[in-house]
């Protein structure tokens, strides 16, 4: 297995805040026409980065450097920069927080930012982060096909499997990547400044973070029954769109990121959303990071499936919100160590392999939890 470990196709969505030269979101409107490699996300101020479905990590993260050299020289000519934090600098009122301006085709965008921010305020909207695209190649799930199942099925199934299995993990990705443990006051009400060390090594991935106000229970046996349990919640209105689910881990289809074309394409790479921005990584994230997770990925398929009751699917957020804690419990470390001493023998006979997963071990020995952020980042 090991000539599969550098393959498939990888992605990754890195959003930011644009700040100006006092450190305050900037109040200028996005510069950038309409590119679907550099675009926004809920807010006017805030730019995401969509890299090239690229062949490797390091790859994509030379698609990522391209753009962010792009984005910030342009920056540069408004006395503007990015805000490689995961956590908003000051602001005094959520006036400071311009929806998106999305017009013309792209309008229904911009109603569906309004929406959400009568659901869930603007200020939840402003926490950035890293999004991981993966897909297996083609080759390799044809030979995990043994039993020459409809490839399709076999496909569809194999992700939802890995899908389960990652939803259970997602906590282990949370403790070695969090750095979001302190935050400007003004995110607790306006007009307050000052720096906060939180309770939380990663707000967004906290309580406090993106969550639906109900906890989704999905039905897993099947892509069908997964996308029927899903527009349930939409027809009921308690979902606006496929999009409003805010669950750390997502199945997409190729193209228009929508139920009908899950449900009728199938499962085209999964998606790994939890990833903070990394103060000390200058593109924010560190490659190595990503590497971990597609190890992960590889690792997990191996597991065998496993039925994921309602209880199950809530013992794993509550694990996700717990591991954004900056004192997690000790129960959750101590399964963290296991998995990575479980994945070390997995991939034993991998040097490369066992120096990522060494690199994650030590930050998990530091019980440090990939907090890194520190009042002397945030005030520069």
């Amino acid at each position: 297995m090991k000539q599969y470990h550098l393959g498939g196709c990888f992605g990754i969505e890195r959003e930011t805040l644009r700040a100006d030269s006092a450190g305050r979101l900037a109040q200028t409107p996005h510069p950038f026409s309409y590119d679907p490699h550099i675009t926004r996300d809920f807010c006017e101020n805030q730019i995401e980065l969509v890299t090239p479905v690229s062949d490797s990590i390091d790859g994509a993260l030379q698609h990522l450097a391209a753009l962010d050299r792009q984005v910030r020289d342009v920056l540069s000519q408004n006395g503007e920069t990015l805000w490689l934090y995961s956590n908003p600098p000051h602001f005094d009122s959520e006036d400071e927080i311009p929806i998106a301006d999305f017009t013309g085709d792209h309008s229904s965008k911009r109603q569906y930012r309004e929406v959400l921010e009568q659901k869930y305020g603007k200020k939840l909207m402003l926490f950035s982060g890293i999004h991981f695209n993966f897909s297996f190649p083609e080759d390799y799930l044809h030979t995990l096909n043994t039993k020459n199942e409809d490839f399709r099925s076999f496909r569809d199934a194999l992700y939802l499997r890995l899908y389960k299995q990652l939803m259970r993990h997602s906590f282990l990705l949370v403790l070695l990547t969090a750095a979001s443990n302190v935050y400007d006051l003004s995110l607790d009400k306006d007009g307050e400044c000052g720096i906060i060390r939180s309770v939380y090594s990663s707000v967004r991935n906290s309580a406090r973070g993106y969550w639906n106000s109900f906890l989704p229970v999905l039905d897993h046996s099947s892509l069908r029954a997964f996308t029927d349990s899903i527009r349930r919640y939409v027809d009921s209105g308690a979902l606006y769109s496929v999009s409003e689910l805010y669950l750390p881990v997502r199945l997409k289809p190729q193209g228009v990121n929508s139920l009908d074309n899950l449900a009728e394409n199938g499962v085209d790479h999964i998606e790994l959303r939890m990833f903070d921005l990394n103060p000390d990584a200058p593109l924010g994230i560190d490659g190595r990071d990503l590497k971990f997770a597609h190890l992960l990925m590889l690792y997990l398929l191996s597991l065998p499936d496993f039925d994921f009751t309602p209880e199950l699917q809530e013992q794993a957020i509550q694990n996700h919100k717990n591991a954004a804690l900056t004192e997690p419990d000790a129960e959750l470390l101590i399964r963290a160590e296991a998995v990575l001493t479980e994945m070390a023998q997995y991939f034993s006979d991998d040097s490369g392999a066992l120096a990522v997963i060494g690199f994650e071990h030590d930050k998990l020995n530091s019980r440090n939890a990939g907090a890194v952020l520190t009042e002397n980042y945030y005030n520069q």
